[in-house]
């Protein structure tokens, strides 16, 4: 009986955790844009064409950051 007591308490003390944490994401604005990542996907940007030459320069200024 007496483990009841503590599982019943322990419960309460992780909702209250629980309830606390959602209380305080509501008011920092965590939930404000409910828009925004729905259509994040849809209105990606597209990714922008290199040449042959400015990989290359990438390439060779990563190998002379690493030495």
């Amino acid at each position: 009986m007496t483990i009841l007591f503590v599982l019943i308490t322990a419960s309460a003390f992780v909702a209250g955790i629980f309830l606390f944490a959602f209380i305080w994401s509501v008011k920092t604005g965590q939930f404000d844009d409910t828009h925004t990542p729905a259509v994040r996907a849809i209105f990606d940007d597209a990714k922008p064409i290199t040449t042959e030459t400015e990989k290359t320069e990438d390439n060779n200024s990563n190998k002379n950051e690493t030495e």
